[in-house]
């Protein structure tokens, strides 16, 4: 179980490193941490439990169930902290990929993160490619369409133009 968990905060935190653009909150990394460490303390316990059980104490015992209580009570509250604080995760990711979306020229490293992302999601824009006609790249193309990320994956002659919906 340790190991499971160690192995889900380093992916966690290994596929923030892809997304800090659009991460600014310093506590994003926060449950992955919380997981790493975790993994540890059990990994830890895990090793008191058995050498509790070759030496067949008693003592060790009820403090390896007592530690095994407390840890699962964490992860339960850790569990209903993320199920509350969703909702707000979710805004404050939302209004950063908005504030990516206003700086995009295609040129500038946050655009090229907002190109990989939009053609590995298979999406456009952060709900919809309606969100494109309030940035500034969309006024100053003049053109009314959006970066040919949002194309659909096989499509050889999609120009990204918003009167073609059905290609975005």
């Amino acid at each position: 179980a340790a190991a499971g968990l160690g192995y889900v905060g380093g992916y966690v935190i290994n596929t923030y490193k892809s997304y800090d653009n659009f991460l600014q909150d310093k506590y994003a990394l926060l449950p992955a941490v919380i997981i790493i460490c975790v993994a540890v303390v059990m990994f830890i316990i895990g090793l008191i439990g058995c050498c509790a059980t070759f030496r067949e104490s008693r003592v060790g015992l009820g403090l390896f169930l007592a530690i095994i209580l407390v840890i699962f009570i964490a992860e339960v509250s850790a569990l209903v902290l993320g199920f509350v604080y969703r909702e707000k995760v979710k805004n404050d990711v939302q209004g950063t990929m908005r504030s990516v979306f206003d700086e995009y020229d295609g040129k500038n490293p946050e655009s090229t993160v907002v190109d990989y992302l939009q053609e590995q999601f298979h999406c456009c824009g952060v709900k919809n490619y309606s969100d494109w006609t309030t940035t500034q790249w969309f006024n100053s193309t003049g053109n009314n369409s959006v970066p040919l990320s949002c194309c659909r994956e096989g499509l050889k002659n999609c120009t990204g133009r918003l009167d073609q919906p059905q290609e975005l």
